[in-house]
């Protein structure tokens, strides 16, 4: 009798030893003891420094949240950065993408270039992978994916910004829009021309180009018969002092220049005092604006030996704010992460706080308009109401 008491008993405790493990077997699946992040940029090739910038800026978070004792649900848990090169290419973006979801990352910065974004989207949210990108295209988050989150304002109100500024800023009635050829490019010149004819401001010339065009010589020609005050434009940096050299050959230099953030860059410094004046546009906020960029700038220099190259500072708040996500979801689980960001309101070291409506858009995404003064680009405005 009492050897049959004691294989129950024996038998009961196994039963449920074998429930218990079960149960810890299932918690640890929901939070293993690794947790890894993609990042998707170009780490080579002429965007190569913006790419490793924005990878910079995760790696810097990621380090941090590391030495802090990140836990996930109570247990400890370590963050990895899985990264790869997506030389601002849409195929290669692709399969990277692909590379990064069977890597097993939960989540993916990336990418810059919004054409790579893009094509990219369907490839992460068939895993439920949110994807959080600097890309501005507006077409990024209205493909219908709910993993598709933007990192800062979008083109729409990009646009609205350099035309209202042209319309009330800068004195003109006659206006000429200018494009790279590019979806990126042409999307954005077609919003401005179109918010300067709300202000019922008048444009004269109408014109797009490649983005690899330098022979202004005519156009210039063009825009002094046109007399045309100032100059929208979304040509590169190196186009754009193209037209200022030729503009400067045909005496038509009492112009303004404004551009998006392809001219907001140390080379067209070169520019400075060719024209009346040179602006440009960006969503990309400097972190020495923030009231909380000077420790962010004074921890990157010490880990990279030199300043952020352009949104570094975006991708470590997005990084901040994606860990939090994953704390609040409890789990490791791209799905419940994605759902967590929808409805998380995060605090981002930087620039205070990330949090995005139901297609992914930044609810308080602003736009900054800088005028290249002496040298430097010096902000005159920014809002995220244009």
């Amino acid at each position: 009798m009492n050897k049959h008491m004691n294989r129950r008993r024996f038998s009961a405790s196994l039963a449920l030893t074998a429930v218990a493990t079960a149960a810890l077997l299932t918690g640890c699946g929901k939070v293993p003891d690794t947790i890894k992040i993609g990042v998707a940029q170009p780490l080579s090739g002429p965007l190569g420094a913006l790419g490793q910038d924005l990878l910079n800026g995760v790696k810097l978070a990621v380090d941090e949240l590391n030495k802090s004792g990140y836990t996930v649900d109570g247990k400890r848990v370590t963050l990895e950065v899985v990264s790869v090169d997506d030389k601002a290419d849409a195929t290669t973006g692709k399969a990277v993408a692909q590379q990064l979801v069977d890597a097993g990352v939960v989540a993916v910065v990336g990418h810059l270039n919004s054409g790579v974004s893009i094509e990219t989207a369907p490839i992460y949210a068939a895993k439920d992978i949110p994807q959080i990108a600097i890309s501005t295209n507006p077409r990024f988050t209205q493909l219908g994916f709910p993993t598709t989150f933007r990192m800062v304002a979008n083109d729409t109100l990009q646009a609205r910004a350099i035309g209202s500024f042209a319309a009330t800023q800068l004195g003109a009635t006659r206006y000429a829009a200018l494009d790279d050829g590019t979806p990126y490019g042409k999307g954005l010149a077609d919003g401005a021309a179109q918010q300067l004819k709300a202000e019922k401001k008048e444009v004269v010339v109408r014109k797009s180009f490649d983005d690899k065009t330098v022979a202004f010589d005519e156009l210039a020609g063009e825009l002094k018969a046109a007399n045309v005050e100032v100059i929208v434009s979304t040509l590169n940096d190196f186009q754009a002092l193209a037209l200022l050299e030729a503009l400067k050959k045909v005496d038509h230099t009492k112009v303004s220049l404004l551009g998006g953030d392809t001219i907001k860059t140390t080379d067209m410094t070169k520019g400075a005092g060719i024209v009346q004046g040179v602006y440009a546009t960006s969503p990309v906020l400097e972190a020495k604006e923030f009231t909380t960029g000077k420790p962010f700038l004074e921890k990157y220099i010490a880990a990279y030996k030199k300043p952020p190259a352009y949104g570094g500072h975006y991708s470590y708040d997005s990084t901040y704010v994606l860990s939090a996500a994953i704390q609040k979801a409890k789990s490791a689980d791209p799905k419940d992460i994605t759902k967590a960001l929808h409805s998380i309101n995060g605090y981002a070291p930087v620039i205070g706080t990330m949090t995005w409506d139901d297609k992914g858009e930044q609810r308080y995404g602003a736009v900054g308009v800088y005028e290249l003064r002496s040298g430097n680009w010096e902000l005159r405005m920014r809002s995220d109401r244009w």
